[in-house]
């Protein structure tokens, strides 16, 4: 049997696309393996966000060649999409493939030899389709990214990913129920719906659906006990949106509210569709409406014109509206985005210092969350084992879990009782 190998940058929605990859490859009799294995094919499913996330693509491909010098290569994903020449140039790769026609992959695998040099690339913008592909299974976890929407029209000005996704493209809502389904008779109970903006699911449908019929129709399924989103827009909270998800009991009490800047001002330069003070609103609104609900977030610091008063203002308004986790980013300027010819790029250094100031501050307000529940029995759905031989697990409002157990506990909910608030996750004991 052959062996294939998966190395995957980015983010959810690449990771569900290499696992429906992973499956085709298997159908075909082939045998997975580790990403640093020896293997008969590497695929190196790449992310473009930033530089640095191509230069380890491109690290990654001339590492494995020398574990294999027969190995057949194939690069897909966000970085091939926006730059298939430059990967193709590449003297070890055989096979680029975009972010469209993954489904033929292990046909075009099977047509090389280890001298090909084929792009498949296309227009992604001309392509008007989602492209149907599924999982039953995801690689051992218990739970399942389910991708139910690509492209995005929203052109922030930093972003290179609608020019790699193309336009919006939204899933058939059957084809997400039967999925998942298959996906619930294998022992999944909780669902992460995922999508490149997954706020604009169902807009270029011709009919009358929504990302709300989405979540309607997945709860109708009996096994699964939890829905998630993933990252949205906070535009998506409308007063008859929240009203309506409060009524669905499975759709857990956390969201990823994209914020990326406290500043108007920087927030206009960024081309984001919101204010300040829109944000807050919806951040109350979903407090006062769901018990215990937690709220993450990303916030990008270093953007070009971000003067100290403007990460001041953003500073202060996270500490007031206090989140309970924040991923922080250093802004990297992005060939080919508006941002990257802006002037007043700032200084890595003082990027580097307004990072650490908001990481100290996302630490604070984990501590402060999670003291809340200290007290309090929290269900738990066990993941993995991590290094020190501790279950790992998320309640529904996102708060990490560690715990012993004298027995297998992956892919049970449970309670536990916290016991001890560490800076980004908590020990507790399993209440058996």
């Amino acid at each position: 049997m052959k062996k294939v190998a998966f190395y995957t940058l980015g983010c959810k929605v690449n990771q569900y696309e290499t696992e429906a990859m992973l499956e085709m490859f298997e159908n075909r009799g082939y045998t997975n393996v580790e990403s640093e294995e020896y293997a008969d094919v590497y695929v190196i499913n790449t992310c473009t966000v930033t530089h640095m996330s191509d230069r380890k693509s491109r690290q990654y491909i001339r590492r494995v060649k020398k574990k294999n010098p027969d190995a057949l290569i194939a690069v897909v994903g966000c970085y091939s999409q926006v730059s298939p020449e430059e990967i193709l140039d590449i003297e070890e790769v055989n096979l680029v493939m975009g972010t469209n026609d993954r489904r033929s992959i292990v046909d075009k695998i099977e047509e090389l030899n280890t001298e090909s040099k084929v792009s498949t690339v296309d227009d992604i913008m001309k392509v008007r389709q989602f492209e149907e592909t599924e999982i039953t299974q995801t690689n051992g976890k218990t739970r399942a990214f389910i991708k139910i929407q690509d492209g995005c029209d929203r052109y922030c000005t930093y972003c290179i990913i609608p020019y790699a996704r193309g336009r919006i493209r939204s899933r058939n809502l059957e084809g997400i129920i039967k999925e998942v389904k298959k996906l619930a008779d294998n022992g999944y109970r909780e669902v992460v719906l995922t999508g490149i903006h997954v706020a604009s699911y169902g807009k270029d449908l011709d009919e009358d659906i929504s990302l709300l019929d989405v979540i309607k129709g997945v709860s109708k399924i009996d096994k699964i006990e939890r829905i998630r989103l993933s990252s949205v827009e906070p535009i998506l909270f409308s007063e008859k949106f929240v009203e309506e998800i409060c009524k669905i009991k499975k759709l857990v009490p956390h969201y990823h509210l994209s914020l990326q800047s406290g500043c108007d001002e920087t927030l206009k330069r960024m081309n984001r569709r919101y204010t300040v003070s829109e944000y807050e609103e919806i951040v109350n609104t979903l407090r006062e409406k769901i018990p215990n609900v937690s709220i993450t977030t990303d916030v990008i610091v270093g953007f070009p014109g971000e003067t100290n008063e403007e990460f001041s203002k953003t500073l202060a308004f996270l500490k007031d509206i206090s989140l309970m986790h924040m991923h922080v980013f250093k802004y990297s300027p992005r060939k080919g985005t508006p941002a990257a010819k802006m002037k007043d790029q700032v200084d890595p250094q003082l990027k580097q210092m307004r990072s650490d100031a908001l990481l100290s501050l996302s630490t604070k307000n984990f501590k402060k969350f999670a003291e809340k529940f200290s007290d309090t029995k929290l269900k738990v759905l066990f993941e993995e084992v991590d290094k020190d031989g501790m279950y790992e697990g998320l309640t529904d409002n996102y708060i990490r879990i560690k715990a012993l157990s004298n027995i297998d506990i992956t892919g049970k909910i449970l309670e536990v009782k916290i016991k001890e608030i560490k800076n980004d996750y908590c020990i507790a004991d399993v209440i058996l």
